[in-house]
């Protein structure tokens, strides 16, 4: 029988090749399923021909985890607990720090298991002032206790924790949670111990309005609908797995809420207070665009500029960051908004699938 050290590091030595293995397939694997929509395509911005407004008259400012933010903008968390994971964080929060957004760091789940990964993590040499989250999953969080997370958001230094939402994926994941009960109980115990430095967040199925509006009465004040339409955690894990497991992800890598549709009936279902992100799938400036004058008040990404660092390092992340930035003060100019709350008052059409969708919601 293996001695519980050695047990506990072969488990630490599998999540740590489970990051890697995930990082591979992002950076060139088909995580994006053909069929997968945002639906933000049955959105259309309506253009102003007549702005009367100059481009520096556009104020994309925001407030985040108490923080100001240049742009809203939040670079969600997908990695760390390796040496290139490491790389990834730290190039990523280098360019958050640059232009002023908010950054997230992948699943801590690794460093809890090995405290020695914790610098894989540890980004506040390069982004000193930046909006941070930590990030651990929702039943990882079960077992650790409010304390153990908090000793999470101490260690790197973080403003506030992102407790992630993943039964799909974990459904998927040969190491998998089988067992989703309790979840609220702990989002309570997270609310007392955090308040308003708590978000809670999807990892691309989506939240939908019944289950925002329980969680915002519960106490939770920020909330990312990571919808369907970008990487498919699911899929990523079917790509891993073999069997039962792999035939069953594949049928379900198409299965969420699409990000268009839920940031659009959260915001609905709990009211103009509650901080919402939109992340799944954005790739663009008019993406982010449209996320906001849908309602959410930070578009989140992370793939494109994943794989732009991935290709060119941190200059070809800059210029990723650059096209995604201009897009997005062009089209509050072209929809004549001088700030990102003018543009939620500005009309919108909404079409096809996404109208179904807002009905059935």
């Amino acid at each position: 029988m293996p001695s519980k050290g050695q047990a506990g590091l072969r488990g630490e030595e599998a999540t740590a090749k489970r990051k890697d293995a995930h990082l591979d397939l992002c950076a060139t694997g088909d995580v994006e399923p053909q069929g997968n929509s945002t639906l933000l395509e049955d959105v259309r911005l309506v253009h102003c021909a007549m702005p009367e407004m100059a481009v520096d008259e556009v104020d994309l400012t925001t407030e985040f985890l108490g923080k100001r933010l240049r742009y809203p903008l939040l670079i969600t968390g997908m990695t760390g607990g390796t040496e290139r994971a490491g790389v990834v964080n730290r190039d990523l929060a280098t360019l958050a720090e640059r232009h002023g957004l908010a950054f997230g760091v992948g699943s801590q789940r690794a460093m809890a298991e090995n405290p020695q990964l914790t610098e894989t993590f540890q980004v506040r040499q390069v982004a000193p002032t930046v909006p941070l989250l930590g990030n651990i999953g929702l039943y990882q969080a079960v077992g650790m206790g409010v304390d153990g997370v908090r000793r999470l958001v101490e260690d790197i230094g973080a403003d506030g924790i992102a407790l992630h939402l993943n039964a799909g994926q974990e459904l998927t994941q040969p190491e998998g949670d089988r067992d989703f009960r309790g979840g609220y109980k702990v989002v309570e115990g997270l609310v007392r111990a955090f308040g308003s430095r708590l978000l809670v967040k999807e990892t691309g199925c989506g939240i939908g309005p019944e289950v925002a509006r329980r969680l915002v009465e519960l106490g939770v004040r920020n909330l990312d609908v990571s919808g369907l339409g970008g990487t498919s955690w699911v899929r990523v894990e079917q790509l891993r797995a073999s069997g039962v497991q792999a035939q069953v992800g594949a049928e379900f890598s198409s299965w969420g809420i699409p990000t268009a549709a839920a940031i659009a009936s959260v915001r609905r279902a709990v009211g103009p207070d509650v901080r919402l992100v939109a992340s799944g799938g954005l790739r663009t400036g008019l993406d982010a665009a449209k996320v906001i004058a849908l309602g959410a008040d930070l578009a989140g990404t992370a793939l494109p500029l994943f794989r732009a660092q991935q290709e060119g390092g941190l200059e070809g992340a800059e210029q990723a960051l650059a096209v995604i930035l201009s897009g997005l003060r062009q089209a509050l100019v072209l929809t004549g908004s001088r700030s990102c709350g003018e543009l939620r008052q500005k009309p919108r059409v909404i079409m096809g699938q996404l109208k179904d969708w807002l009905a059935a919601l």
